[in-house]
């Protein structure tokens, strides 16, 4: 209830002032004048609580019951329809005997005011393979090397490291346990794809997984001969996603975002080349130690049996 600032009843005033009446037997004027209201308000809260009862002394709507000059129900969906067909509302109102403003304030009331809005967003895409070694996740982050820190630490945007390139920090995610690996290369071609792979495929071995199928993105990389033929030589499905639907790799997508957050832009590097050193440094404590969220805050490596690990430690 959101009383205005003059309001002199409230639901309770309005139940003082009928007990007053009934039970205590004062006069309609003698309760009017000890709440402060009219003697025509308190007839009214009076004849309200005999007719209804305590629920007449609620507040009520003070919508009419009815409006003559409401917009007829049978345009009201002709509005809709031609929305749904992405009309804008000139070209509804052109065809209907209706204002622009009036077409804007029914299709604010129907949710259709925005066009985005004429296309439900997908639903969530969420899924989890059942074991380790079912499903790994690439995909590539390209980093620009620095002699020394940039603007995002110096705020000087005079400061920069123009013409020593460019590094890809190539990254692997398991599907069911979220432990991750990564590597950094300097390009992204499908020779470095295939290195990366090799140095992922072995750190999880010595986890004890090993995997059934790779998912990646439609890189240049990712579509090599080199690449496919080595996906199959390591005895691995390789599936694709949907082009421009980073969402189906998510997983992946998820890490660069937390490696960039942790990793890349947590502290002031000297260079690049202490910023790489610090990545495996960054990826054990990820593995091992970090809460993870989708996990119940448990680090990702408690879902790997630790029996299985080998010449690895916490």
């Amino acid at each position: 209830m959101n009383l205005h600032k003059h309001a002199r009843l409230s639901p309770r005033g309005r139940a003082l002032l009928v007990d007053r009446i009934l039970v205590q037997g004062l006069r309609v004027e003698e309760a009017a004048h000890a709440a402060g209201v009219s003697v025509r308000t308190a007839y009214k809260w009076l004849r309200r609580f005999k007719e209804e009862g305590p629920q007449g002394l609620v507040d009520r709507s003070s919508r009419p019951r009815s409006c003559p000059h409401a917009t007829p129900q049978e345009i009201v969906q002709h509005v809709i329809e031609r929305r749904r067909s992405r009309q804008t509302y000139r070209q509804i109102a052109g065809q209907l005997p209706v204002a622009p403003s009036t077409i804007a304030r029914l299709l604010r009331r129907a949710g259709l005011h925005r066009l985005a809005e004429l296309q439900p967003a997908a639903p969530e895409n969420r899924y989890e393979y059942a074991l380790p070694g079912q499903l790994l996740h690439l995909d590539i982050k390209k980093l620009a090397r620095f002699r020394q820190p940039g603007h995002r630490v110096t705020g000087n945007r005079q400061v920069n490291s123009d013409g020593i390139g460019w590094e890809y920090v190539h990254l692997a995610i398991d599907d069911h346990s979220r432990v991750a690996f990564g590597s950094i290369e300097p390009d992204e071609r499908g020779s470095s794809a295939c290195r990366a792979l090799l140095r992922t495929v072995r750190y999880y071995r010595r986890l004890g997984v090993q995997f059934e199928r790779v998912l990646t993105d439609n890189g240049a990389c990712y579509r090599s001969r080199s690449f496919r033929r080595l996906v199959r030589r390591l005895g691995m499905r390789h599936l694709r996603t949907r082009p421009y639907t980073p969402r189906t790799n998510g997983k992946a997508e998820r890490l660069v975002q937390t490696s960039l957050r942790e990793w890349a832009y947590a502290r002031s590097y000297a260079n690049s080349e202490q910023r790489a050193h610090a990545l495996q440094g960054w990826l054990h404590h990820y593995n091992w130690h970090r809460p993870h969220a989708s996990l119940g805050y448990r680090p990702p490596i408690t879902r790997i049996p630790l029996n299985n690990v080998v010449g690895l430690h916490i």
